[in-house]
């Protein structure tokens, strides 16, 4: 999934907006934002955490800059475990000209030393939001590692993989009637990129517009 490739896919898909979440870092973020201005497409730069209770969170912000800002904090709060390439594959790090720029040593599918229970102050130190990735599925997600929202959550958006779960999960949840719900591809590969066939009404093609239509419950 070289940084070519992934516009280059989204570009076809007539996708206008994409987020890039790579695990626990956003160091390929900048080279996808500057080719994803090029073919008039919104690229939202971010990533998946994973949490102390490896809980995947995506944290998404409107400013590159922020971004790179909380990949630091990350990666000082990262277990320093190698990788092995040959066991877990390449973490590589390129430019918008595809060409390899460095790596990531440490194994980036670990969990970090950050709490799910830290992300809301650390979205506004940041400015950025904290969206609890596929709630739906049986594993790293907030309800199958930790089995319930607390109370004092403070998270506005929530992702499913399978939108159609959402009305048996408000059942049990319903701290979830207040969220905004999305879903979408959650891409690994090329060829999962969805077609453009999930919507957000947003005020602007802004990507500070598009966050906050992100966390905005629909009326």
């Amino acid at each position: 999934m070289l940084p070519s490739n992934i516009i280059g896919m989204a570009f076809l898909k007539n996708l206008d907006v994409i987020a890039v979440t790579d695990h626990n870092s956003c160091k390929n973020c900048p080279a996808i934002l500057k080719l994803a201005e090029q073919y008039n497409i919104i690229a939202i730069p971010g990533m998946e955490l994973c949490t102390m209770e490896e809980v995947h969170v995506l944290c998404l912000f409107a400013e590159l800059s922020d971004a790179m800002r909380f990949d630091e904090y990350v990666m000082a709060s990262l277990m320093r475990i190698p990788n092995d390439e040959k066991v877990f594959g390449k973490q590589e790090i390129y430019d918008e000209d595809d060409q390899r720029i460095g790596t990531e040593p440490y194994l980036l599918i670990n969990a970090t030393s950050i709490s799910f229970d830290e992300l809301g102050k650390l979205m506004e130190e940041f400015h950025g939001v904290h969206i609890p990735a596929h709630m739906d599925k049986n594993s790293n997600s907030l309800l199958s590692n930790l089995g319930f929202i607390s109370p004092d959550a403070d998270f506005l958006a929530a992702e499913l993989a399978d939108i159609t779960h959402l009305e048996e999960l408000i059942k049990h949840n319903p701290y979830l009637k207040q969220c905004n719900i999305i879903t979408n591809s959650d891409a690994h590969m090329l060829g999962n990129m969805n077609e453009a066939v999930n919507f957000l009404n947003c005020d602007s093609r802004n990507n500070a517009d598009i966050i906050k239509a992100l966390i905005r419950k629909p009326a």
